[in-house]
């Protein structure tokens, strides 16, 4: 703009410019989506720079010398005949179409398509969230389309913006041409002492030359730009797409040929050109029929073969293989889903999921959601890779109501899934009869959701893989490589690691302090690898977060104590089996002693109060597992894992069937003593 220019130097820039915009114009015809030209805004404004700073270098050449250069001399002498009126005529229509059609279309859709992509933004990542609460992509690709969308309301905001230069540069077009005709007459009349004719002649022909040769370009980037903000997703570029949508629309060509025919026999028409021009209509038609069928998006469709092959072993691999976590719903539950009738189970899953990574410090794989024609009315199924671990009831158009005035509610009493609650499910018009404050209303996804996280809390251990737990491992790796380093210095493999998260997970001991458990492993496993000894070793580290996680809100450790006689009994029968160690005792002394816990800690219970029962290490261990298997819901902890932060409160002491039946016979009277 501020440095003359020779006419040399100019024609290789203005050729440039045309390259530039023929380049700019193919590029949108030939990719298949707008974020392909995502960096098109700000081509558009260092092409609309370019193409004035040419307009200004060709004007000062022109003013001053009289010439600029071959390129514009040939627009102005070849392409318009040399006539100044002819020039101009052109040069103002080619600035009407540009201005009035493409640009202002162009500037109009950008800003309807800038509005309308910010507005669908919110229902797009919605539909992004529901497919992964359902398991249909991955978080990598649910990370990729949310960036896209989020670069797709970028661009047409962008190009919103841009499509003003487009328009500005058509004025300044008209602009500088006037100010180009006036000011070549005043220099050549005034300073050059040209006739007003021949300086007429000398610049307004240079002038127009120099006005066409920006316009063109400008007029092929301006229907660049619209191509681009008109551009919908697409499978392939613009014409294979048009080609592919109007071939599949072969009879539309067939009759418009015939149309075209038509017109040909008509008096006055010329007969050769219509008939010329319908007749390879209709023969093009008759060409498109006899081919494959063939998609918008530009995939071949064929009537007798199938889309994939059902007998390839990838597909037949992604079939056959259960997925980890599966929600299965009858057909009447489908509403559920479906958001359009307000459905918000998969938002609800999705929900739950990071809940429970939070609670538990595991990632939870997706959760598939898929209907299944084989269940009944208003059932649901929660299936733990491939077998069905639960099933339960949410009737459609019904609400879980759990009161203890039941009685007062229409239909059948039925047990809650996951408390073992009675309940009704009673219909949504009748939810006034039960809201009467003392009553707990749920509704039908809630139901779901609460039983999925039930049976996902019980089976975690289950659901941790050993590729997850080498995720956990490269997750510390980025923020303690320290302790990575270490764990592999202490050759322990992945599979002992992930046996002893499973064994914490099976205990209901959350892993998120994931740092701190491979830091206590790597070290005691220097010492011994059994997986035990590294379990226990690591709840003794976690010892203060378990005991605060059993305790109530003011830091009180409700406990149970063992009687020392059942104690030392029990320590005396542990022996070592291929389950690891365990009792060795009658049965029915097993089962007395079973009992014993039982009563005490449905005792504790009953009082509002969820014990703890406390044992020593050795103990701990076989205990836990043997009131798991007995469904005695009481934590078991060892006096290594209490915290200083806890209050210990006794609750009472498990004494030995034993030593109450000695107890109990001691306090008999004997019959004349």
């Amino acid at each position: 703009m501020v440095i003359p220019l020779p006419g040399a130097v100019l024609d290789f820039l203005l050729s440039i410019n045309i390259a530039l915009s023929v380049t700019l114009l193919l590029t949108t015809i030939l990719s298949s989506r707008s974020l392909d030209m995502a960096s098109f805004p700000s081509l558009l404004l260092v092409a609309t720079l370019f193409r004035l700073s040419l307009n200004v270098s060709s004007t000062r050449l022109i003013l001053t010398s009289g010439s600029a250069g071959g390129v514009i001399e040939a627009f102005g002498s070849f392409v318009v005949g040399g006539s100044i009126i002819v020039g101009m005529v052109v040069f103002l229509i080619l600035v009407i179409i540009q201005f009035v059609v493409i640009t202002n279309g162009a500037s109009r859709v950008a800003e309807v398509g800038a509005r309308f992509t910010l507005d669908a933004m919110p229902g797009k990542q919605m539909a992004i969230d529901a497919d992964l609460g359902a398991g249909l992509i991955d978080e990598e690709s649910a990370r990729v389309r949310r960036a896209e969308i989020s670069q797709e309301a970028d661009f047409y905001g962008a190009m919103d913006g841009a499509s003003k230069f487009v328009k500005g540069d058509a004025i300044a077009g008209v602009l500088i041409t006037v100010v180009n005709l006036l000011g070549g007459l005043i220099i050549g009349v005034v300073e050059q002492g040209m006739g007003l004719s021949e300086a007429g002649k000398t610049f307004s022909v240079l002038t127009v030359g120099d006005g066409l040769v920006s316009q063109i370009p400008a007029l092929l980037i301006s229907i660049a730009s619209g191509i681009i903000v008109t551009r919908a997703a697409g499978g392939s570029d613009l014409g294979s797409d048009i080609v592919a949508q109007i071939g599949a629309q072969y009879m539309a060509l067939r009759y418009g040929g015939l149309a075209v025919i038509g017109l040909g026999l008509a008096p006055g028409l010329p007969f050769v050109p219509f008939v010329v021009v319908g007749g390879s209509m209709v023969l093009l038609s008759r060409r498109l029929e006899q081919r494959p069928l063939t998609s918008a998006s530009g995939v071949e469709v064929l009537d007798d073969e199938p889309v994939f092959d059902p007998d390839d072993p990838a597909q037949l691999a992604a079939e056959i293989r259960p997925e980890a976590l599966g929600l299965e719903l009858a057909v009447d539950m489908v509403d559920l889903v479906d958001t359009a009738a307000g459905g918000d189970l998969l938002d609800r899953v999705r929900a739950l999921r990071r809940k429970l990574a939070l609670e538990l410090g595991l990632i939870i794989p997706a959760v598939h959601t898929r209907d299944n024609m084989e269940l009944g009315s208003g059932e649901y199924a929660i299936m733990l890779h491939g077998v069905e671990m639960a099933r339960g009831r949410a009737p459609a158009g019904h609400l879980l109501v759990i009161s203890e005035r039941l009685d007062e509610l229409p239909g059948p009493i039925e047990t809650e899934p996951v408390f073992g609650l009675p309940g009704k499910w009673i219909p949504i018009e009748q939810r006034v009869l039960a809201d009467n404050g003392e009553a707990t209303i749920i509704d039908r996804a809630s139901v779901v959701t609460t039983h999925l996280a039930e049976i996902v809390r019980t089976n975690a251990a289950e659901l941790l893989s050993r590729q997850e737990t080498k995720e956990l491992i490269e997750l510390v790796r980025r923020t303690d490589p320290a302790v990575v380093e270490e764990l592999h210095n202490s050759d322990l493999t992945i599979a002992e690691l992930q046996r002893v998260l499973q064994e914490l997970l099976s205990e209901a001991v959350p892993i998120r302090d994931i740092v701190r458990i491979i830091d206590v492993v790597s070290e005691r496993a220097r010492v011994a690898r059994d997986v035990s000894f590294l379990t226990d070793a690591v709840r003794a580290a976690l010892g203060p977060s378990i005991s605060a996680s059993n305790a109530t809100a003011d830091g009180v450790l409700p406990v149970l104590t063992i009687d020392p006689v059942l104690e030392h009994r029990l320590a005396g029968s542990l022996r070592e089996g291929l389950s690891g160690i365990d009792f060795q005792l009658e049965p029915t002394e097993l089962q007395q002693i079973i009992q014993a816990f039982r009563m005490k800690v449905a005792e504790v219970e009953r009082r509002g109060i969820s014990p703890v029962i406390l044992t020593a290490s050795g103990l701990r261990r076989p205990l836990s597992r043997l009131l798991s298997l007995t469904e005695i819901p009481a934590p078991v902890l060892s006096m290594d894992e209490l915290g200083h932060q806890v209050r210990v409160e006794p609750q009472g002491l498990i004494e030995s069937p034993i030593s109450e039946r000695m107890n109990h016979e001691s306090a008999t009277p004997v019959l004349g003593a």
